[in-house]
């Protein structure tokens, strides 16, 4: 797909431009000549939904809001989840036409590895050895027999892993792979090698500038996803005015909906409820005002359909010979 031969508004232009204050046009050369299969040029999502109830406040708020929505995400992981809950999840998603990706086993602090926790932050929140990439591969494994049809992961192993599995039959061919933020790359070469790994979206830091986005888009087409407002804990970066500007450079893109100066969640319960809830509700009306502002803008056309998930033909390392 061409890129937009049109440019978004900018925020306070053309009052701006009056004052004497204008900023040159952007550069077409700027814009991500890639889209969705379906065209569109974004999707969104509603992360860090833990639970049947916060998914069912999530939809409820979504459908008062106007909020369209194509992804929900979990963080604490598959096996936070009692078989109930799972399936209450998946009912729920599947009747609404929104994709449900759950959090893959054990990683980093959810072990007893140490390293994490040093001012280094050691190896990350990677699964330390080949129980962990079992523990991994135990969640995917119950996941999609319960049709749960996208995985986060954290590890460039599990990932690998993951895709072989998926390319074996072992996992359903259809399920998603999606990058954490956890461990997402911030440099072209890094994205294309997720991508080659089996990545289906890969969870890029909000810091990375709007450059460094072109730079990734020369070289992979793989769905980015980004928090436009990121948690604390990922450094509570919140870029909404640059909404437009990054679809424009980073299509495709999925809209991530987080919530800055917000308690962390995981691992979540009950003990936890009341914030998981009022957390979830307010991420669908931080979407609500993303929306805004990109309509504000000119920018609002170009969403992906509902109902929308898979990311189109990607670039993959040969699975020949790999074991």
């Amino acid at each position: 797909m061409p890129a937009p031969t049109t440019t978004p508004r900018r925020p306070g232009e053309p009052a701006l431009a009056a004052l004497g204050l204008g900023t040159p046009e952007p550069s077409p050369a700027d814009a991500s000549a890639h889209a969705f299969p379906d065209g569109g040029r974004w999707r969104t999502e509603v992360p860090s939904v833990e639970g049947p109830e916060a998914l069912s406040v999530v939809l409820a708020e979504a459908a008062r809001l106007d909020v369209p929505l194509h992804r929900i995400s979990q963080g604490s992981g598959v096996w936070m989840l009692t078989d109930a809950e799972l399936g209450e999840m998946v009912a729920a998603t599947r009747e609404s036409g929104v994709e449900l990706c759950l959090f893959t086993g054990p990683r980093g602090t959810w072990d007893i590895g140490a390293s994490t926790r040093t001012d280094s932050g050691g190896a990350g929140l990677r699964a330390r050895g080949h129980d962990a990439v079992a523990g991994c591969v135990e969640d995917a494994l119950r996941a999609t027999e319960s049709g749960v049809s996208c995985l986060l992961v954290a590890d460039e192993g599990v990932l690998w892993t993951l895709h072989r599995a998926r390319a074996a039959g072992i996992i359903p061919a259809g399920t998603t792979l999606k990058v954490s933020a956890l461990t997402g790359p911030v440099n072209p070469a890094s994205y294309a090698v997720y991508e080659r790994l089996g990545a289906d979206s890969v969870n890029v830091p909000s810091d990375l500038t709007l450059a460094h986005l072109t730079e990734i888009r020369r070289v992979s087409a793989a769905p980015m996803d980004m928090y436009v407002e990121a948690p604390d804990d990922l450094g509570g970066y919140v870029r909404m005015y640059e909404t437009a500007e990054l679809i424009r450079r980073g299509a495709p893109l999925y809209l991530k909906f987080g919530l800055a100066r917000s308690p962390a969640l995981y691992p979540s319960g009950h003990h936890l409820r009341d914030t998981v809830l009022a957390t979830a509700r307010e991420r669908v009306r931080r979407g609500r005002l993303v929306l805004d502002l990109l309509a504000r803008h000119g920018a609002d056309g170009a969403m992906s359909p509902l109902g929308a998930r898979l990311p189109g033909p990607l670039t993959r390392f040969p699975l020949k010979g790999t074991d």
